[in-house]
């Protein structure tokens, strides 16, 4: 499916898709495994001197990361990385050279294990802040979790699919469905961020796995797509 990006917003604006996501799942007593928060910025052209600045400016806003920086035929892409808790957080800078100037993304992550209530508590102030002090315009952002089925769901997976799009208030724009798998496209009122899916805006993504005979059922729910491997 080719998908390109809609409308952009800021994580600062109201209340993180990923807590929605979090307090939905959790509301239908699926039990959180791992979570992600990506951000993403398409820079404006900049000349050597510029991209240089900016990765100092940004080593010396993060002193305490663990910061890398490799280069090749022209290619740059510097990285840093803070690992605390259950939680990494990565930004990245990479830059390709295009003339006399360099196409650039910064790209911010966060991810983590499990959820609890310092987690929500804390995460929205340390995502706005992180988004203010790397970015420069607005970043596009994806948020994801996997979790897993506390018991063994007692619907197909066809109607669990079904009962989770009504409880996004969303509406199915595409859907793969297998033996063990089943997965949903779909657009709803709860999120900003979107993406074009041919002639259609979505900005839900859900998948479910049966792992089989006394396996786990897990999910996977992201938007406006889905960033974690399932």
């Amino acid at each position: 499916m080719l998908v390109n990006l809609g409308n952009k917003t800021t994580v600062a604006d109201g209340e993180l898709d990923l807590l929605k996501i979090a307090s939905v799942l959790q509301d239908e007593n699926i039990l959180i495994s791992e979570w992600s928060l990506h951000a993403r910025e398409k820079m404006e052209m900049l000349d050597e001197a510029e991209i240089k600045g900016y990765k100092d400016e940004l080593q010396r806003q993060f002193p305490n990361w663990e910061w890398s920086v490799q280069s090749s035929e022209g290619h740059s892409e510097a990285v840093a990385v803070l690992k605390h808790e259950s939680k990494t957080e990565t930004i990245k800078i990479l830059s390709t050279p295009i003339k006399d100037q360099y196409q650039t993304y910064v790209i911010y992550e966060v991810k983590g294990q499990g959820w609890n209530q310092k987690v929500e508590e804390n995460l929205p102030k340390r995502i706005a802040d992180r988004i203010t002090d790397i970015f420069r315009g607005n970043a596009t952002t994806f948020s994801c979790i996997k979790g897993e089925f506390n018991d063994k769901i007692d619907k197909t997976l066809p109607l669990e699919m079904k009962h989770l799009l009504a409880v996004f208030k969303a509406k199915e724009v595409e859907a793969l469905k297998e033996d063990a798998f089943i997965s949903s496209s779909a657009y709803s009122t709860m999120f900003s961020e979107s993406v074009e899916a041919g002639e259609k805006e979505m900005n839900v993504q859900l998948g479910i796995r049966n792992q089989g005979m006394g396996g786990k059922t897990t999910i996977v729910v992201g938007t406006p797509i889905i960033t974690i491997e399932y």
